[in-house]
């Protein structure tokens, strides 16, 4: 069974409520937009206090390479733009509208119908995308429009698209395959004709058995569409690693996947390009799993970006009196929320609430050198040593350990039985790292 070459971690699978239709969210009384929702240069605002907006209207604007619009995913009057915090605890500029009504930019084809023919040219599309504000939904929130555009001398030759959802808990990307299948497909055909290739690949873990015969199915009436079935091993979503599953071919270090002449793209963002490109939808909305094993009503939740993330718990049934922790994202490269009063982004993919047993980290101990991590590693790294690394400010060193190769999947600290650190130490690691070679 096809899966990558090393390492790796088979954590409990907890795909609670995986079979439940996904739930469509009411709107909230208020909505707070962040300005900033990708990787790469801020965003500036284009709207002000007492502003009348629409749903799909532009809300900020940003001209740089690496840069992604925000939408209004509401109507109603921006009542101020204020510093939130968001989910990781850090105050950012955020846009807050007062909700009133549901009233949408008469552009937007808000229609069940499907949409199959693409009638943008390739450049239409990257711009399409662009405007739309698409950034990948994968996790990292990178602008789509620049994966699009590829660099003067590298050649793309395939399209691999992410339906694997390796995280533990995490069933939003399946319920989106299970109900927008069709119009995935229709994305992946976009995406395929923006970067000019003809085949693409969707790999899909056998986790997920009726996703990937309902995808098969269907991409027998699409060109160069497959429906690749992978061995469930995490962290198999990963660019890397779920290239060489599809293609047995390795990204060299320090290079990207379109130097080995792949693109790679998350379900999700497929779908969100369908609705750009055929629908002239920005994205302003998504599904989000809130879950855990003692969460009252999990679910998928369609929601708008905005919405407050006290509303999703509500509406899962509340915050049950023994939980330790509530995560954004899943158990694996998820972070702890700080505060509550923060809202959904583009971002989000799943809200996971944890009780106290199972959110306390054990208490760390010397490191017993079994080489579990190293085992763990599916990068080929060494965790034990990058981190001793850390703790004593040898950053030059991690630079030569290729410390920058790490994925940050938490691979070595699930595996590890002295419950070290070693994730923590390799996010500070690597942010000392580039600082050091950006000065250089």
């Amino acid at each position: 069974m096809k899966t990558f070459k090393i390492g790796g971690v088979h954590p409990p699978e907890h795909k609670l409520k995986a079979e439940d239709p996904s739930i469509t969210l009411e709107l909230p009384k208020q909505g707070i937009v962040f300005v900033n929702q990708h990787l790469g240069a801020p965003s500036q605002p284009i709207v002000a206090k007492g502003d009348k907006v629409k749903v799909g209207q532009l809300l900020t604007k940003n001209e740089n390479f690496i840069a992604a619009n925000v939408h209004s995913p509401f109507s109603g009057t921006v009542n101020k733009i204020d510093l939130v915090y968001d989910a990781s605890g850090y105050r950012k500029e955020a846009i807050i509208i007062d909700v009133e009504g549901d009233e949408w930019l008469e552009n937007i084809d808000r229609s069940e119908t499907i949409s199959r023919e693409i009638k943008l040219s390739k450049e239409e599309i990257i711009a399409k995308v662009k405007e739309m504000g698409i950034v990948g939904l994968g996790g990292a929130c990178f602008p789509t429009q620049v994966k699009l555009m590829i660099p003067e001398g590298k050649t793309a030759e395939c399209l691999i698209i992410n339906g694997v959802e390796c995280e533990p808990y995490l069933t939003d990307d399946y319920r989106l395959m299970m109900e927008k299948g069709e119009e995935i497909l229709i994305g992946v055909s976009i995406l395929q004709k923006a970067i000019g290739v003809k085949k693409a690949y969707i790999g899909i873990e056998n986790n997920k058995p009726k996703a990937i015969e309902y995808l098969a199915k269907l991409a027998k009436s699409f060109e160069g569409i497959e429906v690749v079935p992978l061995k469930v091993m995490y962290p198999q979503g990963a660019e890397k690693q779920l290239i060489y599953a599809i293609l047995k071919k390795e990204v060299p270090s320090g290079k990207l996947p379109i130097d080995i002449g792949c693109v790679v793209s998350n379900v999700a963002t497929s779908f969100a390009a369908y609705e750009a490109v055929q629908k002239n939808k920005p994205l302003i909305d998504r599904l989000v799993t809130v879950t855990g094993l003692h969460v009252e009503k999990v679910s998928n939740f369609k929601v708008r970006v905005g919405t407050p993330i006290s509303m999703l718990l509500e509406a899962a049934g509340g915050v049950p009196e023994n939980t330790g922790k509530i995560i954004s994202g899943g158990p694996m490269m998820g972070k702890a929320l700080l505060s509550l009063d923060t809202a959904v982004t583009k971002g989000t993919s799943a809200l996971l609430l944890m009780n106290e047993k199972d959110s306390h980290r054990g208490e760390p101990v010397n490191c017993i050198r079994c080489a579990k991590c190293v085992e763990a590693c599916p990068m080929g790294l060494e965790p034990y040593l990058l981190s001793a690394l850390v703790e004593n400010e040898n950053f030059e060193r991690l630079l030569d350990e290729n410390v920058l190769d790490c994925i940050e999947c938490g691979c070595c600290l699930y595996s590890c039985p002295s419950y070290r650190p070693l994730l923590d130490c390799l996010r500070i690691g690597k942010q000392n790292a580039r600082q050091l070679q950006s000065k250089k």
